[in-house]
């Protein structure tokens, strides 16, 4: 009596159809952001991975000490010399290549799609309803078209962190952008300024310590997957936390835990430092 009738509907398949159009169609498309996105995680990995251990530590002293305090910078360079202790280091410097990645081309393309909102009504009509959907959209559902396109590995980890850390940093532009001061603006325009000028020299330094708010969350949205992405056969201390889950091994999950824990601390408060940073200087200009 209370089973539901009948009726059903197959918009998955019609989901899945249009999957299969994309891969076939785009093939070559994909291989390209394929082979774009390996070698770009795989040129960051070595670069780090180049580095002297006591020389990465020392620009982590030095990043914490200019934009937080003496202090900051002995605890985070003591934090990566943990994670070294640990025997995770090749690991660690794997999810740095994954996070730096990620952010740099989640930056690309949503810093130029939020000034595109901030000044169409139009397109940000239509785009808010998509990024909605993208933030409230499970993260495990982002894992099933990487996997389809790019396969298991470091780019399917790319590609669904990509889903998942772009919308902030496109909000928060548009935010920016659409609130600078309004007499600013027209002070701009009264000089003669084209709207490029305006957007280079007024616009985007008024708006700089708001953006990087957005580059702040964007960063931990992608060290959030980090352990997720994982289940792709993203390598790294997510993978690290994946195998101790299986093996149930205690050790191994704090180790790797504990040190994505780490990584958190430290870039959060460094981006949080930098956008500190922009905004003091904003202030001493006006």
């Amino acid at each position: 009596m209370g089973e539901f009738p009948d009726i059903r509907t197959n918009l998955g398949g019609y989901v899945s159809d249009f999957v299969d159009f994309l891969d076939r169609t785009l093939e070559g498309f994909f291989g390209f952001i394929f082979l774009i996105s390996s070698k770009s995680i795989n040129g960051i990995q070595d670069f780090l991975l180049w580095m002297p251990w006591w020389f990465f530590i020392a620009v982590i002293f030095l990043l914490g000490w200019y934009f937080r305090s003496v202090f900051s910078g002995v605890l985070y360079s003591g934090f990566i010399f943990l994670i070294g202790t640990f025997g995770l280091w090749e690991d660690m410097m794997t999810t740095i290549a994954i996070i730096i990645a990620s952010v740099l081309i989640c930056l690309i393309i949503g810093i130029p799609l939020g000034i595109w909102m901030s000044y169409s009504n139009g397109f940000s009509t239509v785009m808010r309803p998509i990024l909605d959907a993208m933030q409230t959209m499970p993260s495990f559902v982002y894992l099933i078209p990487a996997i389809f396109f790019f396969g298991l590995g470091n780019v399917s980890a790319i590609f669904a962190t990509l889903i998942y850390a772009l919308p902030p940093v496109i909000r928060l532009t548009e935010l920016a952008i659409r609130g600078v001061d309004k007499d600013v603006i027209e002070s701009a325009q009264s000089f003669g300024s084209s709207r490029w000028q305006m957007l280079r020299k007024v616009q985007l330094p008024q708006a700089l310590p708001t953006i990087m708010a957005g580059v702040n969350q964007t960063t931990m949205m992608a060290l959030a997957m980090v352990v997720i992405a994982s289940m792709v056969g993203a390598s790294g201390l997510g993978e690290q936390v994946l195998v101790a889950i299986n093996r149930i091994d205690i050790a191994l999950g704090f180790e790797a835990g504990i040190s994505i824990v780490f990584l958190a601390i430290i870039i959060d408060r460094v981006t949080n430092g930098v956008a500190d940073k922009f905004q003091k200087h904003r202030r001493g200009i006006q």
